[in-house]
């Protein structure tokens, strides 16, 4: 279930109003609410060194 409610309240938070708020795409809500120097997704190749350094036994 999506939290529209907690959402709305963070758009209102930054700034942005409701009828702003309805009208972004989910790329732009991701933008609007990423941390500053939050790491991004892990790739496969980083993925692939960690399986390699901490197996499962």
């Amino acid at each position: 279930m999506t939290p529209w409610g907690e959402m709305l309240r963070a758009a209102a938070g930054l700034g942005v109003a409701p009828q702003a708020f309805w009208r972004l795409s989910l790329r732009e809500w991701r933008m609007l609410t990423a941390r500053p120097g939050a790491a991004g997704p892990l790739g496969r190749d980083e993925f692939e060194r960690m399986a390699e350094a901490w197996p499962d036994d």
